[in-house]
């Protein structure tokens, strides 16, 4: 039996689409996009629809940005010659809040994972082994600490060893199976400070 109309029934399996939002958190969000006053809701659904028509990736570190250089890479104070490699624009967010980093970042868009069907050519590897043509002094491997993380990181090491360019890993600190986007800036600092060359 339905207890919703067709649109409620509509918006509450759109919102249960997104990810980490179950049928119960679909419902709440529903009701309440529905009794906020119509210019709110019509501010949230233009934010939606200019976000997805003006993002891009950025030209150097493939983050998501509306422009065509990311605000860190644009950035002139920051070691263009490091390149820390993370799986996707969350990881480099929380890499951002420990105000530890001064380098750059690579953003991968996710990890090999042949269970998932997900092999080297669906990530942003090519992007990779075009930056590293120029000044390029070390690159850090700061992928998740989980069996995909760990099979993009070898992967990256191999390719790069043979240019001769100072390749690194984050150190322990970080939990195996633990996301980047999760852990504290403390754990985040003590793995950046701590890595290791691969």
């Amino acid at each position: 039996m339905e207890y919703f109309s067709r649109e409620i029934g509509r918006l509450i399996g759109e919102l249960s689409a997104l990810p980490g939002i179950g049928n119960k958190s679909a419902q709440r969000l529903a009701f309440h996009i529905l009794n906020l006053p119509k210019e709110d809701v019509k501010r949230l659904s233009d934010a939606l629809v200019e976000a997805r028509e003006n993002v891009c990736y950025c030209r150097e570190c493939q983050t998501l940005t509306d422009s065509e250089l990311c605000p860190i890479c644009s950035d002139e104070k920051r070691d263009h010659r490091t390149i820390m490699v993370v799986e996707d624009s969350r990881d480099m967010a929380a890499y951002e809040k420990t105000g530890e980093y001064r380098g750059v970042y690579h953003v991968l868009h996710g990890a090999i994972s042949p269970m998932q069907g997900i092999g080297p050519d669906d990530i942003r590897l090519t992007e990779l082994i075009q930056r590293l043509q120029h000044d390029v002094d070390e690159v850090i491997i700061a992928t998740n600490s989980s069996l995909e993380g760990e099979t993009t990181a070898m992967y990256i090491s191999k390719l790069i060893k043979p240019t001769g360019i100072k390749t690194t890993r984050i150190a322990s600190g970080v939990p195996v199976g633990g996301d980047l986007e999760y852990i504290d800036e403390v754990t985040l600092t003590r793995a950046l400070l701590g890595r290791i060359e691969l």
